[in-house]
């Protein structure tokens, strides 16, 4: 009797283990289909580039594009990872999946062919920024000064196209991020910044300091999402949940928190 009892015990523990296996593998399917499983929006930034990704006093991660992609990863159910990433390693960060997108005052113009982009979503103008008494008006008063600009941006790319203009500078200093330019600036260490001027007007009312923009642009352009290039269906859930975003008004408002006023091209 004894071992009947023992053999049916054994029988139905064996039963509950291959039952119990079976549930399983079929949990570990969902995980890996991703069932189950909020997925993760990896959004790469600079975080030395107010007001459009940077650092804030609290410590976390903020800024407009920051806010943007936030609400976008809460619309489509994903988890908003912000990434903070070396700008001249952007590219590798995206290859190697890393990062979802770079979302960061990107710049779209001049860049088509490289990713596959969202359609863009703010205009943007390359600038100098002086400091008011420093005497400087044109780009023509740049001759014989130093100036500054960030590592692989627009406004580098934007100066390589017009080689006559910086050649005419005494120094064109290449730096990690636009704190470090704008330290330079106030100290007396360089003569203008060559960058983006969305950047430059909040840096300028954020340090409330007697610094200008010249009036004449070294370049036009325009800010998109980029994705790696044939990741298509990420972009059009990026550009979809974008435009309901700007018929809703959340864009809208997103903008003037920053900006005070709709800067914003989505939809207009």
């Amino acid at each position: 009797m004894k071992k009947k009892i023992a053999l049916i015990m054994a029988l139905a523990l064996s039963v509950t283990t291959v039952f119990a296996g079976c549930g399983a593998k079929d949990d570990q399917k969902q995980r890996e289909s991703g069932s189950g499983m909020q997925k993760t929006f990896t959004v790469g930034f600079d975080q030395d580039f107010p007001p459009m990704g940077f650092v804030g006093d609290d410590g976390e991660y903020t800024g407009f594009d920051l806010d943007l992609a936030k609400e976008v990863a809460d619309r489509l159910d994903m988890k908003f990872v912000p990434k903070p990433i070396s700008w001249d390693a952007k590219d590798m960060e995206l290859s190697s999946g890393g990062i979802d997108c770079i979302w960061n005052g990107f710049t779209m113009t001049g860049r088509e062919d490289k990713y596959t982009w969202s359609e863009p979503y703010l205009n943007n103008e390359q600038v100098f920024v002086v400091k008011k008494d420093s005497g400087i008006k044109t780009q023509a008063d740049l001759a014989g000064k130093v100036v500054d600009v960030q590592t692989d941006s627009s406004a580098q790319k934007a100066l390589e196209q017009q080689e006559k203009l910086q050649k005419s500078f005494k120094e064109l200093k290449i730096v990690a991020d636009y704190n470090t330019a704008f330290m330079d600036l106030e100290s007396g260490a360089v003569d203008a910044i060559a960058m983006d001027i969305v950047v430059a007007k909040y840096q300028i009312e954020q340090r409330k300091a007697d610094f200008v923009l010249l009036d004449d642009a070294l370049a036009s352009e325009e800010y998109a999402v980029g994705f790696l290039k044939g990741n298509d269906e990420l972009r059009d859930k990026v550009q979809k949940t974008l435009e309901e975003m700007a018929e809703d008004g959340t864009i809208k408002k997103i903008s003037e928190k920053w900006f005070q006023e709709d800067i914003t091209t989505i939809g207009k």
